[in-house]
């Protein structure tokens, strides 16, 4: 898998505090990106510009007479990429700069090469089945839940916590090998929901509910 450190680029120079807002709004226009870094006198990072804000400030003042509305997220150099992908994600953004340990501006990651490493993953990269299953949060374990797919002769590609609100929580699970009607049942022996669908599972509701009609019938 690529180190995520490679995908540090200086494709366009970070944003000066001293530009005008007019020549950054121009910026803007040619580029996709939701927000960009802006240095000061210094060099150092003081926060990026979002594309959106800019829209309506004034075109002959600088960008360090908004330095109120700069936003002060970044990623550092050694973070993993699950780490940056949550920078991405918490701050609704396409790019984020890069800071190294002392705080030296290095370079942006773009949330689309982020994203191919993700794509390179066992998760996504390896066939298997997919299993999403839901319980009240103070009952879920992950240990639990890994357990019951190796039990029933699963290998785990991944798991993830991929919704949770006060009350439950929702693990999305991959695996490879194994029967995935063994573990769909398994989970329910352990009181979990299914909340995915899968086609042995339907199958076998279809044969009891055909069998629990005929013996209604019978039984007239």
């Amino acid at each position: 898998m690529q180190q995520i450190q490679e995908l540090i680029t200086k494709d366009y120079k970070a944003l000066h505090s001293e530009e005008t807002i007019g020549s950054v709004q121009d910026f803007f226009l040619e580029v996709p990106f939701s927000h960009f870094p802006v240095l000061n006198d210094d060099g150092v990072y003081i926060g990026s510009i979002s594309a959106d804000d800019i829209e309506t400030f004034d075109t002959e003042k600088k960008l360090h007479d908004y330095r109120y509305v700069l936003e002060g997220f970044y990623a550092r150099e050694k973070m993993i990429w699950l780490d940056v992908l949550e920078v991405f994600a918490k701050n609704h953004t396409n790019i984020t700069p890069v800071l190294d340990q002392d705080n030296n501006y290095l370079g942006y990651y773009e949330l689309e090469d982020v994203v191919k490493i993700f794509h390179e993953t066992p998760f996504l990269k390896e066939q298997g089945a997919i299993i999403v299953v839901k319980k009240p949060i103070v009952d879920y374990s992950l240990s639990q839940i890994a357990q019951i797919v190796e039990s029933n002769n699963g290998k785990l590609l991944g798991i993830f916590i991929s919704d949770a609100d006060a009350t439950d929580v929702q693990i999305t699970i991959k695996i490879a090998l194994g029967g995935v009607n063994d573990i769909v049942q398994t989970f329910r022996r352990y009181n979990y929901e299914i909340v995915s669908e899968h086609h042995e599972d339907s199958y076998l509701d279809n044969l009891k509910e055909r069998s629990a009609y005929l013996d209604k019938y019978l039984n007239i």
